[in-house]
């Protein structure tokens, strides 16, 4: 077939003098392993872990377990991601954390061979998650009980930032509670506290 007689684009036929141009496919054709994206699933809870997950695998070694574009490989020489938090994707559309995904945007490569389409929706719903725990208030038992958070609040933004990121699993319980709306006070672990008797009774 390599060698059978066929004309390529933009070169000169024996009866044209002109070069022909590149062949267009028939409108409606697609490619034979074309398939739709699908369309944004609703919201849930499993939608979420599945977010978080796959986030932690493929997004957070760049971006930062926060979004803060402090990842692992960032801290070690890589060009800095912006961070989720400003507020040029806060406004932007899902479509484009979508597209970024699938088609890489700058240094970042695709994930499209890598990260199946319903879980860059999950990956972009935990996205906003994220975004949204920055809004949520404290609190006050949540303020009072925990000390470490109130001398970051002290310390100052920088603090703040090397907080989150020392412990991701603060804003992951806080991103669950914003999508959920609820609070991050509904998500904190329950602390059980014995008396020195039953501490004795169980040895």
């Amino acid at each position: 077939m390599a060698n059978q007689p066929k004309v390529n684009p933009y070169e000169v036929y024996r009866t044209s003098p002109e070069p022909l141009p590149p062949m267009q496919a028939p409108p409606g054709t697609i490619a034979r392993d074309y398939a739709p994206e699908p369309p944004p699933p609703p919201v849930t809870l499993a939608l979420l872990e599945r977010g978080r997950e796959r986030f932690d695998i493929y997004c957070a070694v760049c971006h930062g377990p926060t979004g803060y574009g402090d990842g692992m490989v960032v801290q070690r020489g890589f060009p800095a991601p912006p961070s989720y938090h400003i507020d040029r994707l806060r406004k932007a559309p899902i479509q484009h954390f979508y597209d970024v995904i699938t088609n890489g945007y700058g240094v970042m490569f695709s994930y499209a061979q890598r990260v199946a389409p319903a879980d860059r929706w999950a990956i972009i719903a935990y996205i906003r998650a994220l975004q949204a725990a920055e809004e949520v208030e404290v609190s006050p038992r949540s303020a009072t009980g925990s000390p470490g958070r109130s001398a970051d609040s002290a310390a100052g933004p920088a603090s703040s930032t090397a907080g989150r990121a020392a412990d991701p699993s603060m804003t992951s319980a806080r991103a669950r509670a914003a999508a959920t709306g609820g609070s991050d006070a509904e998500t904190a672990p329950t602390v059980l506290t014995l008396t020195a008797a039953e501490r004795a009774a169980l040895k």
